[in-house]
């Protein structure tokens, strides 16, 4: 194999509503009709009354999910707008993931102007709720020091929050941070337990540091075998750096 290199630090699954529960699929009012014309079932339009009957009327979930519905466009016209609106309703009852939600509406500037240091402050409000996916992205703003200063520790701190709930990008990002030594002191076997965890779930990003790991043998016993076999299953998932590596 090539010279090994970890991947840089990923981009902390600051990636829209993943990891939020979606709500099914809804239709407006006036989408009763299917693309043939055939008007579609009683249920699905009671579905949409129901929920924004109850958003109306200040049901919190509801809100969250019908500011879903319009962030993803599903069963209803995409409108980012909307999303913003009916997320800050949710958020500001204390619904910890519309607030996640209404922290990447600012963070990526969709729907309403960028403003970083709002991302974080509605990341905070619900990561501090035990919302992973938000303690997850708060991790990447202060690493990234992104709408606040940057601080590599309180990285960590959130990363592992996030991480020991299961979620595989603050796992793959506290396992990078064992591994460069940011914000903890340098561990390179907590790293591979980490990169472990999560190359297990199919991540690709963490094959290829777990076959980077074993490549180069630092605090972990050197094994090439293993190296490769991580490797290849990185790069039959197309990864660049690991088809790279392999030559």
């Amino acid at each position: 194999m090539k010279k090994q290199f970890l991947a840089l630090l990923c981009i902390f699954a600051i990636n829209g509503i993943a990891g939020c529960s979606s709500p099914s699929k809804v239709v407006t009012e006036d989408e009763t009709q299917t693309e043939s014309g055939s008007r579609k079932n009683n249920d699905q339009i009671q579905s949409v009354v129901s929920v924004r009957k109850a958003a109306e009327q200040g049901d919190a979930n509801a809100q969250y999910n019908l500011g879903v519905a319009y962030a993803k466009g599903e069963g209803i016209t995409k409108d980012e707008t909307q999303a913003v609106a009916w997320y800050r309703k949710a958020a500001e009852q204390g619904d910890a993931p519309a607030q996640f939600g209404l922290g990447f509406m600012y963070a990526e500037g969709k729907g309403i102007a960028k403003d970083e240091a709002q991302a974080v402050a509605w990341y905070r409000k619900a990561a501090e709720q035990g919302n992973a996916p938000a303690q997850t992205n708060l991790g990447g703003m202060y690493a990234l020091g992104k709408g606040i200063t940057k601080d590599e520790t309180q990285a960590v701190a959130w990363f592992r929050k996030a991480a020991e709930q299961g979620v595989a990008d603050a796992q793959t990002n506290l396992g990078l941070m064992y591994a460069e030594g940011k914000g903890i002191a340098k561990d390179e076997a907590q790293a591979v337990s980490w990169f472990h965890k999560v190359a297990e779930q199919g991540f690709a990003l963490a094959q290829h540091n777990l076959g980077v790991a074993y490549a180069n043998g630092k605090d972990i016993a050197k094994d090439e075998a293993q190296a490769v076999a991580w490797s290849r299953k990185a790069a039959e998932q197309g990864y660049a750096p690991a088809q790279h590596n392999l030559g």
